[in-house]
């Protein structure tokens, strides 16, 4: 089981690849094609689940939630 790969797992990646802000449109879009019925309502929610596990930070700018990465142990900036 060690090899198996969740879908916050997958949508953490494609973030940390991608390396800039997402919006919650952009990151269903990140895997839209890898997740059958991956819509924004299930990115909302992974992207909360990733902010509580400390993986992202959310600001709202202009009424949009904007979603950050941040970084990772021995990853400079």
């Amino acid at each position: 089981m060690a090899g198996l790969i969740t879908r916050r797992g997958e949508l953490l990646a494609a973030i940390r690849a991608h390396g800039r802000p997402l919006t919650t449109q952009f990151a269903a879009q990140l895997l839209v094609g890898a997740w059958p019925s991956y819509g924004r309502n299930t990115a909302r929610k992974d992207l909360r689940g990733l902010v509580r596990q400390g993986h992202l930070t959310a600001v709202d700018v202009d009424g949009r939630r904007i979603y950050h990465p941040t970084s990772t142990k021995g990853e400079t900036a």
